[in-house]
């Protein structure tokens, strides 16, 4: 029996709750199947409905301990942050200190803020990932995998946007961009004179009663965290994100995120309303348009903001309908997305997708494995690096570490560090010609390097 953790009051408008939502049925299923099969450590799913809200916690927060999670468990809640990053921008263009359009290069002095010709980036260009730079700068080059961005410093992101050439002008098209919210980060809090933490304390986290919600966790909160894992179910440590924090650093629990949700649902304050007001597309034949981070969908007749996230040991999930009647949080301590758990929640009735079982890996010989080691490049900026180690094949991808690949048939791979497939295709003479990774539902061709 799964228990319903404290119900929690209404932060903003001081109303007790006087009723527990329910959790669907499936959803609760699906979630006692994920952490009984160890797929997830734990999960927290927070359900708001109206002005009642409830978590509820599945698996242990700790291994071999029967701790489980509750509204209190800290988990790093990755590009959720982005969310708070465009709020604290929302609330800077509501107190008249930026403009929405204007130049994040006035707010960063010091620094040479690559242009196109002519054309600068905005600090909505930022916000909406419109900037046209990359996902990840091209000097992010991790000496820990496991903790790539501890070593990205604020001097290394400078360098960056000194020498990066912009493929295309800004505002012209959607590129999510991770170095772009820290970037933005980093020039809210010049422009504030104080660090990006501060401003999260001073703005957001402080006057919603947020004490679990930080870039620096205190020991307080440390002492409540889950500790991260990866999708093989080995213990990793969270993420220092560094200079990237803006982009995915914070650190939050259940009952803070539904104080943070319902603070956009009921009344929201001016700069609330301002982060879900649509302001682009995210692709020009799509219904999805996108805020100030978050991304705006409507689904059964509602209309609803979302954003999710992960870093190297967690997911999470936020979300809510814009008419302010309903709104989900799920939080876990394993690197496996939590989307589909979080929309069905938020929209009861939206199918669960089937349960994937996890793949069984099979043993090739070391010298058929080195058949497959090559570069595989994608284009000038990423390139796929297949090298055989000592306990068999790695891929490592430009910036990023090294991970292991196992097989499941001759020239069919999968990752369990990601949710990822690696197939290698022969050419006429049986030679590896190249590869195609599959991720997110999508497949990357990948000629190989001769």
């Amino acid at each position: 029996m799964t228990p319903t953790f404290a119900l929690l009051p209404l932060c903003l408008l001081g109303t007790a709750a006087l009723a527990a939502p329910v959790l669907d049925d499936a959803v609760r299923q699906r979630a006692e199947e994920l952490t009984r099969t160890g797929l997830h450590s734990s999960i927290v799913i927070a359900v708001i409905d109206g002005k009642d809200s409830a978590v509820y916690g599945f698996g242990s927060a700790h291994a071999g301990k029967n701790a489980k999670p509750g509204a209190d468990t800290v988990y790093q809640i990755g590009s959720v942050t982005k969310t708070m990053t465009a709020l604290l921008l929302a609330d800077a263009v509501v107190e008249g200190k930026v403009k929405l359009d204007g130049p994040v290069a006035a707010l960063l002095p010091g620094y040479a803020v690559p242009a196109f010709d002519g054309k600068t980036i905005s600090l909505l260009d930022l916000a909406t990932h419109y900037s046209s730079l990359p996902r990840l700068p091209d000097n992010f080059v991790p000496k820990d995998p496991a903790n790539p961005y501890a070593d990205y410093t604020e001097a290394k992101q400078r360098q960056f946007l000194a020498a990066y050439h912009l493929p295309r002008e800004p505002g012209t098209s959607f590129d999510y961009s991770n170095i772009g919210y820290a970037v933005l980060g980093t020039a809210l809090s010049t422009q504030a004179g104080v660090s990006y933490e501060a401003l999260l304390q001073q703005r957001i986290a402080v006057p919603l009663g947020m004490r679990s919600t930080s870039n620096h966790p205190s020991h307080g909160m440390l002492a409540r965290l889950a500790p991260g894992h990866v999708l093989s179910g080995e213990p990793t440590p969270a993420w220092d994100l560094n200079v990237v924090a803006p982009a995915g650093g914070v650190y939050s629990s259940a009952r803070d995120m539904i104080s943070y949700l319902q603070a956009y649902m009921f009344k929201p304050l001016r700069p609330f309303a301002l982060a879900i007001k649509p302001q682009r597309p995210v692709a020009a034949k799509s219904d999805t348009s996108i805020g100030l981070a978050w991304l705006l969908e409507q689904q059964q007749g509602r209309s609803y903001a979302w954003h999710s996230g992960q870093t190297g040991g967690y997911a999470s999930y936020a979300a809510f309908t814009t008419d302010g009647k309903r709104g989900v949080v799920v939080l876990t301590n394993t690197a496996r997305d939590v989307d589909a758990l979080g929309l069905s929640t938020l929209l009861p009735g939206t199918p669960l997708p089937p349960l994937k079982k996890p793949q069984t890996a099979i043993v090739l010989p070391r010298a058929a494995l080195a058949d497959y080691v090559g570069e595989y490049p994608l284009d000038k900026d990423f390139t796929l690096t297949v090298s055989l180690g000592k306990n068999g094949l790695e891929a490592a991808g430009t910036g990023l570490g090294s991970a292991p690949l196992f097989a499941s048939a001759r020239d069919a791979f999968f990752f369990r560090a990601i949710e990822a497939e690696l197939a290698f295709t022969r050419d006429a003479a049986g030679k590896i010609a190249g590869a195609v990774l599959k991720q997110g539902g999508q497949a990357i061709v990948l000629p190989r390097k001769q």
